[in-house]
């Protein structure tokens, strides 16, 4: 007699990796929003303008300032979804080595420094007429800081995340890849903005530049791996 008694053991069908929905969407929103808050703000002053020059400027334009915080406020979200579903993208692909992580880390930390920007921009561009150039010098510093060097760097953290598996795992072509390390390496360059402004061009060239890497390679990024 055979036992029935004992538990029947169910095969499972093995669940495909979920990759997260599309990433294309996101990116392009995240473009399309630094492209308007660069128009936006194309006549701020230089941060090696004098206190005076700012505050003349922010009272000049504080309409504009305002729209373009909002613009750059407004970036953060898709940078942040965007983020989240390569690094889902990256682990259905089967990356368990640390860019996965580096990829969501940079992300929500630049996310989160486009945020800290655009806080302190919105708040320069409400000073009174009697504010001081000191304060509107002050506010201006910290907007650059945490909208530039700060967000390069961590934006370049991001871009490493990605261009490393996608060369090693052949996830995306070598060319895109390699520029991919070219702008992160430039990114962390842009660290010596803080020392000298002589470095500060670096600061527009890795957002331009880093901004279309994005879109690049969400769209070639595949979705599934081939054994």
């Amino acid at each position: 007699m055979t036992d029935t008694s004992a538990p029947q053991l169910r095969k499972t069908p093995a669940r495909r990796p979920q990759s997260g929905p599309p990433l294309l969407a996101p990116v392009l929103a995240f473009a399309l929003l630094t492209v308007a808050y660069v128009v936006a703000n194309r006549s701020t002053p230089h941060p090696d303008a004098s206190g005076l020059t700012v505050l003349d400027h922010a009272q000049a334009h504080g309409t504009t300032i305002k729209v373009g915080a909002f613009l750059l406020f407004a970036s953060a979200a898709p940078l942040a979804i965007a983020t989240a579903v390569l690094y889902r993208r990256l682990r259905a692909l089967g990356i368990t080595a640390p860019g996965s992580a580096i990829t969501l880390v940079g992300g929500v930390l630049a996310a989160g420094a486009l945020t800290i920007s655009a806080m302190f921009a919105w708040t320069g561009g409400r000073l009174p007429a009697d504010a001081s150039p000191e304060l509107a010098r002050a506010l201006a510093d910290l907007s650059f800081v945490a909208g530039g060097p700060a967000y390069t760097v961590m934006f370049a953290l991001l871009i490493a995340g990605v261009s490393v598996p996608g060369l090693l795992a052949r996830l995306l072509p070598r060319a895109v890849a390699w520029s991919g390390l070219v702008l992160a390496a430039a990114g962390v360059l842009s660290t010596l903005t803080l020392l000298t402004f002589g470095f500060s061009y670096l600061v527009p060239v890795v957002r331009f530049a880093g901004t279309i890497w994005l879109v690049l390679a969400a769209a070639l990024l595949p979705r599934t791996r081939h054994r």
